[in-house]
């Protein structure tokens, strides 16, 4: 990655790339130009891909597919070259199901995410807390491995009140159970990952997602379940973070990140 200059880093649940394309998406793209977009939910086998905006100009795409046809995968376009792509992380549920996707820039690595979702039920939130376990063993790893991260991913989960509208309401619901808000304590706490969104935008009511149901968007009932989190040692280099909600492109918004290093 460039140093000593700007750069910036969209995160984007696009909940189906060619959905979001339909809507308008890679034109807004055109005009912002991050240096890395980090997509979740693509809902495409790259073969599926080849005509139309899905490897837009300027950039190095790479794709990382689900198993299963029009379900979960990941993205990372970058107008840098990766010096290396690495595609899941060695266990079924987040390679089978295209939920990991790794590009590392000199010292610095940027992931592409999609955590699971239990919001379908006991037997998903079950999936979701192994993969949570499981998962934490690698970020602890990754702690250590003398590396910069950003990980730009829908996570699926709140962390504070202030994350969510109907936070009351939704505390037995998945997204805010007392198990993942103390994962996410513990990511933050313990193992000393960094919500970089909270640095620089403190502000309530930032949403990224809200339900299609009754008029959620319309009324800001959302959660702000896409973030970048990051490494201590990127802390001094955030310098803003927002939310772009003046089109729909997807039930979640891009969150951009900017940086100087």
């Amino acid at each position: 990655m460039k140093t000593g200059k700007r750069f910036t880093i969209t995160t984007f649940n696009c909940n189906g790339v060619r959905s979001a394309a339909r809507k308008g998406f890679f034109h807004w793209l055109e005009k912002q130009m991050p240096d890395v977009v980090c997509l979740q939910e693509t809902k495409a086998q790259e073969h599926q891909l080849q005509e139309g905006p899905f490897f837009p100009e300027g950039y190095h795409c790479h794709y990382f597919d689900a198993e299963k046809r029009g379900y979960s995968g990941v993205a990372i376009y970058s107008r840098q070259q990766p010096d290396r792509v690495t595609r899941g992380l060695g266990w079924e549920i987040a390679d089978r199901e295209g939920r990991y996707l790794q590009a590392d820039f000199g010292n610095l690595s940027v992931i592409s995410l999609y955590m699971p979702s239990g919001s379908s039920g006991d037997a998903r939130q079950t999936v979701k807390f192994r993969f949570l376990d499981v998962f934490m063993e690698h970020l602890q790893r990754m702690r250590v491995d003398g590396r910069d991260y950003i990980i730009c991913a829908d996570w699926n989960m709140c962390h504070k009140e202030i994350d969510l509208k109907n936070w009351r309401a939704n505390r037995k619901n998945s997204g805010f159970l007392p198990e993942e808000r103390a994962w996410l304590d513990r990511l933050y706490d313990e193992v000393g990952f960094v919500d970089s969104f909270r640095l620089v935008n403190k502000q309530s009511e930032q949403y990224s997602w809200w339900s299609n149901r009754g008029q959620a968007r319309a009324n800001n009932v959302g959660w702000r379940l896409d973030y970048h989190v990051i490494t201590p040692a990127l802390v001094p280099a955030v310098k803003s973070a927002s939310i772009y909600t003046d089109e729909y492109f997807s039930d979640h918004a891009p969150v951009t990140l900017e940086l100087v290093r």
